[in-house]
């Protein structure tokens, strides 16, 4: 990964308190699994950026590097690698989710 696609990443990350990198965008999901972070987030009823990794092959590739993470979708809550979609679930159904989301719109 270039300097450059990092300093993208991080900039994305940084500018947003919930963002997930994913195929397609939150009102278009292309897959399912992008689909279930959609649906969870929109659930919870809080305001989340998206990035289509589907039109930029650079951060396509280079999230996955960025945060060791070979799978998309990737969620980031506060600058927070938080995980995938079983990842998301899994704290969506525990109340972790909740919680993490809060915490990080307050601050």
């Amino acid at each position: 990964m270039t300097p450059e696609i990092k300093q993208r990443i991080e900039t994305l990350i940084k500018e947003n308190k919930i963002l997930v990198f994913m195929k397609g965008t939150k009102l278009m999901p292309q897959c399912g699994f992008s689909n279930n972070v959609v649906q969870i987030l929109n659930t919870l009823g809080v305001s989340y950026e998206t990035f289509d990794i589907l039109n930029d092959y650079e951060i396509r590739q280079g999230i996955k590097e960025y945060s060791n993470w070979p799978t998309i979708p990737q969620v980031y809550i506060d600058g927070e690698f938080i995980g995938g979609s079983d990842v998301m679930i899994e704290l969506y159904q525990n109340g972790q989710l909740q919680e993490k989301v809060e915490v990080a719109l307050a601050s």
